[in-house]
């Protein structure tokens, strides 16, 4: 191993929490070097925000630690352990390909796990060589930045390197690294998987080291593992439903994919629904449509539910009262998300009040969607602006009748138009991650070794919801979208 980075250099402040775990959740590792690391692209404001610096990172120094060439001072590398339900089957996982670094304390005080995503193979790679291809790994960057900027709890990209090697997939692929933030790492899968293998004590110190470092105001609480289910649940339902109001698709919403502090994770076979429909799915591995956009609720709710099911030993000494704890709790799961969702479709359509009917009013919205096949963003894009003219959906007698509902509705709150108006402003983005243009970023950037194209995309989805002049062409779609597939880039 190469020398260490030096903490007052670039800032690195890393703790290593997770080491204190019991030792089966992990398995400590070298780097896995590769052979001619160049940095491609790296996110200078997370980087402020960490308290890192820039300067010093993009140096030949920064980005030997970004490749997994070395490491910096205080790192503690290791491989995470975790289980999941892939597709409903369970199985035993854990970082394939991926190394955390450790955890680094920003000038906040808050805590952050820095981790290389296809820095190598692990324990855990299953037969798998552990890297990944430049694609995948800039496609992760775009979106979960995106996913950010759009107020949406996600991990976040620090940095892409490529490596100077050939990957091995279908075809030959440039390898790269990508440099992942998150709150943690902690998963649905992590608990599963100390069920399945762990011991008592093991699950119970996982638990109380997750409260402590995610819920540390319900460590006193009476039943504090119940009080976990509970947050996580909370959180959960509120992600899921900021998930649903942008036509989000996460295409892979395994048990290992659910994180217990709320954040988005795994950006492998997502994308933006254009055309608005329940049934969409874009994963090229979802055949059955397991993971479809209208289910993404459902299936939350059947993770947290194996969730609650790994904390049955911890709930309760009665094993039967445990259970009735944990139903109880999964049980409230529909109304918080539905809740969440339907106050974040009010204020898509300006509503600033609550009336009964409100559910019915959007629900027959999105009949009409369906029926005439219209962009989901766009439609309430046009409804923002009152441009009536965008969408063959806008002229039928049909939606003259639901617009003139809608028109009755907002007569009778006490708010003004401005504030409705700028409500629906906030809360409809003038620009997603558009398929056609993500791809069209991703062949740039791997077939010609062009970066720009990506960095005016990520210029434009900084600020989804400016409304500028400059955002007006990444609104619009391909005359032929055709049939649009994501893959998982493992």
């Amino acid at each position: 191993m190469t020398n260490k980075i030096e903490i007052e250099e670039a800032g690195w402040n890393l703790d290593n929490s997770y080491v204190h775990l019991p030792e089966i959740f992990f398995t400590k590792m070298d780097p896995n070097p590769v052979e001619a690391p160049e940095l491609i692209i790296f996110n200078e404001s997370l980087a402020s925000k960490l308290g890192l610096s820039a300067n010093a990172l993009k140096s030949e120094e920064g980005i030997a630690i970004f490749a997994g060439n070395t490491v910096p001072e205080g790192a503690s590398p290791l491989a995470q352990a975790y289980a999941g339900h892939q597709f409903g089957n369970f199985t035993m996982l854990g970082d394939g390909r991926a190394m955390l670094i450790g955890e680094q304390i920003t000038p906040s005080g808050e805590r952050f796990d820095i981790q290389l995503k296809g820095s190598g193979r692990t324990q855990y790679s299953r037969g798998g060589d552990g890297r990944a291809g430049i694609g995948p790994m800039l496609r992760e960057y775009i979106i979960s930045e995106a996913m950010h900027a759009l107020g949406i709890p996600t991990t976040r990209s620090l940095a892409v390197v490529t490596t100077g090697e050939t990957i091995y997939r279908e075809t030959m692929l440039a390898g790269a690294i990508l440099t992942r933030v998150a709150k943690s790492h902690l998963r649905v899968g992590t608990f599963q998987y100390a069920a399945q293998w762990g011991t008592f004590d093991d699950l119970q110190q996982l638990a109380d080291y997750a409260i402590k470092r995610h819920y540390p105001e319900i460590e006193s609480d009476e039943n504090r593992y119940l009080s976990f289910l509970q947050a996580v649940i909370i959180r959960q339902a509120a992600l899921i439903a900021k998930w649903q109001l942008v036509g989000f698709i996460h295409g892979v919403m395994n048990t290992d994919n659910m994180t217990i502090c709320g954040e988005t994770i795994d950006y492998g076979p997502c994308a933006f629904m254009d055309t608005y429909d329940p049934a969409t799915v874009f994963s090229s591995i979802d055949i059955q449509g397991r993971y479809a956009f209208g289910n993404q609720p459902s299936i939350a709710g059947w993770n947290l539910a194996r969730l609650a099911e790994t904390l049955i030993p911890l709930l309760h000494k009665d094993e039967s009262e445990a259970i009735k704890l944990a139903q109880d709790a999964i049980s409230e799961f529909p109304d918080r998300y539905q809740s969440n969702w339907l106050s974040g479709m009010r204020a898509k359509l300006g509503l600033i009040n609550e009336e009964k009917d409100d559910a019915t009013l959007i629900a027959d919205l999105l009949t009409l969607m369906k029926k005439h096949q219209s962009d989901y963003t766009n439609t309430f894009r046009a409804l923002t602006f009152n441009k009536l003219n965008e969408n063959k959906m806008f002229g039928t007698p049909e939606f003259t009748e639901w617009h003139g509902l809608w028109q009755a509705r907002l007569e009778r709150q006490q708010e003004s138009k401005e504030s409705s108006h700028q409500l629906m402003k906030d809360n409809n983005p003038a620009v997603i991650p558009r398929n056609h243009r993500v791809e069209e970023a991703l062949e740039a950037a791997v077939e010609q070794g062009d970066y720009s194209v990506m960095q005016q995309l990520l210029n434009v989805l900084s600020k989804p919801c400016a409304h500028t002049s400059e955002q007006e062409k990444y609104t619009t779609l391909p005359e032929s979208a055709g049939l649009y597939q994501t893959f998982c880039g493992t």
